[in-house]
Parts: structure tokens; sequence; C-alpha cells
């Protein structure tokens, strides 16, 4: 087990489940908002995105500082949240580029967050059972900016829905993993403060 995931560390990162629980959500009404609208162009879709990855970043962000004052180990995080910034800010700033360009700022921002996601699971494994639903939405991330990568030039109605499938399955995953951490923080109070797998 690596100490600095131990104790009282897990557990403040277990107390700001509701984050993990926010952003899956997020994620999940911008999947159904892509996969329902799919006729909205490309261009609108991609600037939602960027909306979308702004908000994302800046609650990583936030759980990576909150996460600092407890010694918690939080660089993958903040990471990836100042990844999901950097990815918000430059379709906002930049709104006349091309589609293409966008697209290709979603498929690194995917590859680079799904990198983090694993490795910070990698970092829970010995601390928390259920840590495979944040590797497999890194997993996920992986596979969709590859995906996105290699076929740029997919008709707008494709790369809706494959947007909006990515943005569902993540949400989903980010959710389930929010609540599997949130049982738990409460499973580890219920015990006087000792770490389970449970």
């Amino acid at each position: 087990m690596n100490s600095d995931l131990a104790g009282p560390t897990l557990s403040a990162f277990a107390a700001r489940w509701r984050f993990l629980v926010v952003r899956g959500v997020a994620a999940l009404l911008f999947g159904f908002l892509a996969i329902f609208a799919p006729r909205a162009s490309l261009l609108a879709l991609v600037i939602l995105w960027g909306a979308y990855a702004l908000v994302d970043g800046v609650f990583n962000v936030i759980l990576a500082i909150r996460g600092a004052r407890t010694g918690m180990n939080r660089g993958w995080l903040l990471f990836q949240g100042l990844v999901s910034v950097a990815a918000g800010v430059i379709t906002f700033l930049w709104p006349g580029i091309t589609a293409l360009a966008l697209l290709t700022v979603i498929a690194v921002w995917a590859v680079l967050t799904g990198v983090a996601e694993i490795a910070f699971a990698i970092r829970l494994r010995h601390v928390i059972r259920g840590e495979w639903l944040l590797a497999a939405s890194g997993v996920v991330s992986i596979v969709f900016g590859v995906l996105l990568a290699a076929f740029p030039g997919a008709g707008a109605l494709a790369l809706a829905w494959m947007i909006g499938v990515y943005a569902v399955v993540f949400g989903a995953l980010l959710v389930g993993f929010g609540f599997r951490i949130h049982r738990w923080g409460e499973g580890t109070a219920a015990s006087g403060g000792t770490p389970s797998h449970a």
C-alpha cells in the first residue's frame, strides 16, 4: 500500500466524492446532448465541449488544491485539471480556428486525461476496490482520443455520435467511481478510520 494514500489522505479524497459525481453528471449531460441533437453544427458541439472541459478542469484543480492541505499526493489530479482548463481556454480564445484543429485539441486532451486517470487508479489499487472504474474511464478516454485523431475527417454526424457516446460512457464510469469511493469513506469512518478494501 502506498503510505501517501492511506488513512486520512484517501479519506480526504473520499470526502470530496461529490466532485467526481458532478464531473460525471456533466459529462453525461453533454453526451446526451451530442447524441440527441447531433445535427447541431460541429463547431457548436466542440465549443460546448470546451465549456465542459473548462468546468471539469476547474473541479479537478480545486480538488487537487484542497487535497494538498491534507498532504494528499495530487500531482496527477492537478495535471489532469490543468490540461482540461488549457483545452477549454484554447477553445474559447480561438473560436475561429478550424473544426479540425479543435478536434485535435479534444483528441490530445482525451489521451492526456486518460493517462492521468490510469496513473491515479494504479496508486489506488492497494487501497480501495473499484479503482477499475477510474482506470476504465482512462482507457475509454485514450481509445476515444486515438480514434478521433485517426478519423478527424469523419462526417459531422458520426463525430457527434462518437463524442456523445464517449461522454456518456466516461460520465457513467466517473459517477460509479464517485459513489464507490463515497462508500469506502463511509466504511472507513464506521470502522474507526481503518482503511478498508470494501
